[in-house]
């Protein structure tokens, strides 16, 4: 908690911080990588360049000082969590936490200016270390548990034994350990880092991807969707990479599996929701249903612009022969007939109508696919009565989904 001072003093300046955080947090970094340019080689460049990491953030540092001080009720677990698995994966240390509050103060005190007293500085730096150390201790016990060596790193070194073409921009890497040892399990629905080297001076880059095979095969696989430049965004620098770059026989690293959200939930009936390439989560938690012979009734709900761009619909088929109680609603943008090759599925066309998918009573649900997406399903779904705490999902990006 923090002291009755540094409280008071929060609460009194959290309007004037909460107005100019984004400005905040972008004049931090610019900072922070002039001073220390090796990080440059954890934080994603993209995210960097559209505003959505200073953004994301600004959000987590106003919400967590909003906690602190009781004038908000939002649950605060599920968000350290995430962060805290996001930071595993990229094998972030204790001692980087002091580089950033170094910054992140300064940054304050820029913006601000002479509002930022000592006393007020002190308060706001109280804010940042208990957040810090909550982040630490969350990430210490997640390293332990994933077996992380006592040099901290995380990082291992993957060979590539298959790449399959899914569809013009998505690909799946077929991956086994360089050294021979055992896989590490995992759970349906958490992700990978994958490192790469860039050429010339971009450095390393470190992006997150679900692992989209069953827990306990002989290998793991990510499946990659090329990202493309947009008039709003650059073209995915990692996923670029992958795609034009890698091939059989190349080397990655990865991390440890990392990630807070299960795709499969606790025993009773199951809906999976995805779009695009979300469907990743929903794949390894099919695989994983059908190797375990379970009889739960499952509910996939996929969208995607076409049938031909529905990445690994072809393994559909042998998972609704393995899963008897399996039954799917597939929406495709550019619907046309005689695509399924036979696939027993409802489908229709256009987007997602969250009012028409199936809702078994007391299913659990999981989502994962761009948030606009996510943000019209989950909502619907709440308010045709599914508990908050029922619905899973992921986001791939910084950020969280709030009511």
């Amino acid at each position: 908690m923090l002291t009755e001072s540094s409280a008071a003093v929060v609460t009194a300046t959290l309007p004037a911080v909460k107005a100019h955080g984004e400005a905040i947090t972008g004049r931090f970094y610019p900072r922070m990588f002039k001073a220390h340019p090796e990080l440059l080689n954890i934080f994603n460049k993209g995210n960097q360049a559209t505003g959505e990491q200073k953004a994301a953030l600004a959000a987590a540092v106003i919400a967590y000082a909003e906690h602190l001080t009781g004038s908000s009720n939002t649950s605060w677990n599920p968000i350290l969590d995430r962060i805290a698995h996001k930071h595993a994966s990229l094998g972030i240390t204790a001692t980087q936490y002091t580089i950033v509050g170094r910054h992140l103060l300064a940054a304050v005190a820029e913006v601000l200016g002479e509002a930022v007293t000592e006393e007020v500085a002190t308060a706001w730096d109280e804010v940042y270390w208990l957040l810090a150390c909550e982040l630490i201790a969350r990430e210490a016990r997640l390293y332990t548990e994933a077996g992380v060596a006592e040099d901290g790193s995380v990082w291992r070194d993957w060979r590539v034994v298959e790449t399959i073409r899914e569809t013009a921009d998505v690909v799946t890497f077929t991956l086994v350990p360089v050294d021979g040892g055992p896989l590490p399990t995992f759970t349906p629905g958490q992700y990978v880092s994958v490192a790469v080297d860039l050429d010339g001076d971009r450095g390393q880059q470190i992006r997150q991807y679900s692992l989209s095979n069953r827990p306990g095969a002989p290998h793991w696989q990510i499946t990659v969707k090329r990202v493309r430049a947009t008039a709003d965004a650059p073209e995915g620098a990692v996923s670029t990479f992958l795609h034009e770059r890698v091939a059989v026989g190349d080397t990655l690293r990865l991390s440890p599996p990392f990630g807070e959200v299960s795709a499969i939930g606790e025993d009773g009936p199951l809906l999976l929701v995805s779009a695009g390439i979300g469907l990743t989560p929903a794949m390894s938690a099919l695989h994983h249903l059908a190797a375990a012979r379970t009889d739960r009734e499952v509910v996939l709900v996929h969208a995607d612009h076409s049938a031909v761009a529905h990445a690994r619909r072809h393994e559909l088929p042998g998972l609704t022969e393995q899963l008897p109680n399996l039954s799917m609603q597939l929406w495709y943008e550019e619907a046309t007939d005689g695509e399924l090759d036979g696939l027993k599925a409802e489908v229709a066309a256009g987007r997602v109508d969250p009012s028409r998918i199936p809702l078994p009573a007391e299913v659990q649900v999981h989502l994962c696919g761009p948030v606009p997406f996510m943000y019209q399903v989950r909502g619907e779904l709440l308010r045709r009565g599914v508990p908050k705490d029922r619905i899973a999902y992921d986001v791939f990006g910084p950020g969280m989904l709030h009511d």
